[in-house]
């Protein structure tokens, strides 16, 4: 391989995937490699009989930048999917976010005023907790009894794989509640999924970009590394750097996915699973997120688990310790003139879609466009 690139980007999921049509917009030869068999990252979909299949668990779109929202669907039209969850508790179905139609089926309460009176009476008996030591007290302090023992308790502790007394208070700034009967989980201007699927997106911004697939960037970096003016990183940073300060700690997933042979499974498109007994936290029914009428479905469960190395890191455990790590990790990062980081992994950081699209078209301008 003696070819010459400006760039040689490492993954090919959105961050990496953004920059690189931009750099090809500006006439730069880019090499991306991936070590998976696809492209996409995370945000890949499977057809399976024509379901798109998330297959590294539920991406909903949702953003209030404009021009984040211009950009996506100036290659993929988005439907009109509104992500409104439930949740089972002990086989009762709740609505989320917390909304009236929640308050109504756990208190019996009718308006909004009602169920406020009844939140405050629930917070009092918490008042005196001044700050609170860990996740369960902030919880606590902030929604009271019920809310906490249904809804948050055990799905987080079964998300972190610890006891909410043992997780630190900032996981819950706050908990939003909407007494108003809207089951729209998100509040931004901007909501949808790709119609065909996450692949479109990503197969329009990589049109025409040099990719090796099945190509981990560990096996070959030196060789790698020559080919390229520059290296756009989006793996994890503390392996990049062979864990010199230490090992960054993640929560990771799996996912079991079912075909059957029923038209609909849980007529929606996510159901969270909030008792420890379950061994999933929710369960994906692909279909909904585009509106199929399909005479068959498809299901993934998602099971929380602890990252070992060998499985997929997905949430950053982002407390003072591991900060720390990454500072270090960072610093030596921003000293290589030769080096770009981006992407959650390598920004040890969980964002949303639309926060990944931002961040890399900010490093476009700064980058590309000196701004």
């Amino acid at each position: 391989m003696d070819i010459k690139y400006d760039y040689l980007i490492v993954g090919t999921g959105l961050f990496a995937s953004v920059f690189a049509y931009h750099a090809k917009k500006m006439g730069k030869k880019c090499l991306m490699i991936d070590k998976r068999s696809h492209l996409g990252g995370n945000i890949y979909c499977e057809d399976v009989d024509s379901i798109n299949v998330h297959k590294y668990g539920a991406h909903i779109f949702h953003t209030s930048n404009k021009e984040v929202w211009q950009f996506v669907n100036s290659f993929v039209e988005f439907n009109r999917f509104t992500n409104s969850p439930l949740a089972n508790y002990k086989e009762v179905l709740y609505n989320l976010p917390f909304n009236m139609n929640t308050f109504s089926k756990l208190w019996g309460v009718e308006t909004p005023q009602q169920a406020k009176e009844k939140l405050e009476e629930q917070r009092q008996r918490y008042a005196h907790i001044e700050t609170p030591a860990n996740l369960e007290e902030q919880a606590l302090k902030l929604c009271g009894d019920d809310i906490y023992y249904a809804f948050i308790k055990e799905y987080t502790e079964k998300q972190w794989g610890r006891s909410a007394k043992e997780l630190p208070a900032f996981i819950i700034k706050r908990i939003p509640f909407r007494f108003t009967y809207d089951n729209n989980y998100f509040n931004d201007d901007y909501q949808g999924i790709p119609k065909g699927g996450y692949n479109k997106l990503i197969n329009g911004l990589l049109e025409g970009v040099e990719v090796k697939l099945n190509t981990n960037y560990f096996d070959h970096k030196s060789e790698l590394d020559k080919l390229a003016d520059t290296v756009l990183f989006t793996g994890r940073i503390d392996e990049l750097f062979n864990y010199e300060f230490g090992v960054l700690e993640y929560r990771s997933l799996s996912f079991e996915h079912e075909r059957l042979d029923i038209e609909d499974f849980q007529g929606n498109a996510v159901v969270n699973y909030n008792e420890r007994s379950v061994p999933y936290t929710r369960i994906i029914e692909h279909k909904h997120f585009e509106f199929g009428n399909q005479p068959f479905t498809v299901i993934t469960r998602e099971y929380p688990s602890e990252f070992t190395g060998k499985n997929e890191p997905y949430y950053p455990v982002n407390d003072d310790k591991n900060m720390q790590i990454y500072s270090k990790y960072k610093e030596k990062a921003d000293l290589n003139g030769k080096l770009l980081l981006g992407g959650r992994l390598a920004q040890y950081a969980y964002f949303d879609m639309d926060d990944t699209v931002e961040a890399a078209l900010r490093l476009v301008k700064k980058e590309l466009y000196n701004l």
